[in-house]
């Protein structure tokens, strides 16, 4: 038989008991945010678990009917289920945002960090671009490559990419710059490392952290300018449910159907702002060191 002797709890200094460790509380506001991109996510990917109805059967009878039990969001003027439609479109939208946010990110880091790092006939060049990119009007900008490409999705996504980007380019370009000036570039460079191995280990995986958050930003903001440019007839043309194009069809009937125009509106409303929540708190995590 054997006697197993233990010792005494530790103790922290003072003879006060360890602190328990602290649990990690997630903000009310974040849980919220990743609930509802959650659920647009799901009605991207699988629109039939979600959906009422067909999203394309004409029901003439039953046209311009206001929110009831039986169509959650009313139906159109071809008597369409507008729940639906919106359900359907979400995939069309939610594509668009993701593209123009990859299209304007792409370019951002790539003028950014040419603006920054490249020699000095290049730089110029690229600030001088970057900068009346930047004073030009974005959705000018945007009607012009429209206008001589013609109304589609794709179009869409360039315009809305390139009308975002320099924004973003000037702040990579700061970011670059600040890694560039950093201690541990300086104490990589003493060590004898060669530039092309200071700028992809040290400079750019700093410098470009902080665009994890940006890019959920970014999506909200081009599903915004997007259905923006659809509300106005230049993006993808009806019965397409993209949100655009359904504010687009709406408003001929927004003086006695309003919820054509504002439920879609009130759904882009909330996905940009979910997806602004969740990169404000990325952005938060990352700044800080932590884990979001």
């Amino acid at each position: 038989m054997s006697t197993t002797i233990t010792g005494p709890a530790p103790v922290a200094p003072g003879g006060l008991p360890p602190a328990p460790p602290r649990r990690t509380r997630v903000p009310a506001g974040l849980a919220v945010a990743v609930a509802v991109l959650v659920l647009f996510v799901l009605a991207a990917l699988a629109p039939g678990l979600l959906a009422t109805h067909d999203p394309l059967a004409l029901d003439y009878p039953a046209a311009l009917q206001p929110p009831s039990a039986a169509h959650w969001f009313g139906t159109d003027e071809s008597g369409r289920d507008l729940y639906s439609r919106v359900v359907h479109g979400t995939s069309h939208s939610l594509a668009i945002g993701l593209g123009a946010a990859f299209v304007s990110l792409t370019a951002a880091v790539v003028l950014g960090t040419l603006a920054a790092l490249g020699p000095r006939p290049v730089t110029g060049v690229v600030g001088w671009l970057v900068e009346v990119l930047f004073a030009f009007p974005s959705l000018l900008l945007a009607l012009l490559l429209i206008a001589v490409v013609g109304p589609s999705a794709l179009t869409q996504i360039l315009a809305v990419g390139i009308g975002t980007a320099p924004g973003y380019a000037r702040m990579v370009r700061g970011q670059v710059l600040q890694a560039k000036a950093s201690p541990y570039v300086e104490a990589a460079k003493e060590l004898g490392h060669g530039r092309w191995r200071i700028l992809h280990v040290h400079v750019l995986p700093n410098a470009l952290r902080p665009l994890v958050a940006i890019f959920a930003l970014c999506v909200g903001q081009s599903i915004v300018w997007a259905s923006g440019l659809s509300f106005i007839g230049l993006g993808v043309a009806p019965p397409s449910s993209e949100w655009g194009a359904l504010l687009d069809a709406g408003r001929t009937y927004i003086t006695h159907a309003g919820w054509l125009t504002l439920i879609p509106g009130l759904v882009i409303v909330v996905l940009a702002l979910a997806a602004t929540t969740l990169g404000r708190h990325l952005q938060t995590a990352l700044e800080k060191g932590e884990r979001p």
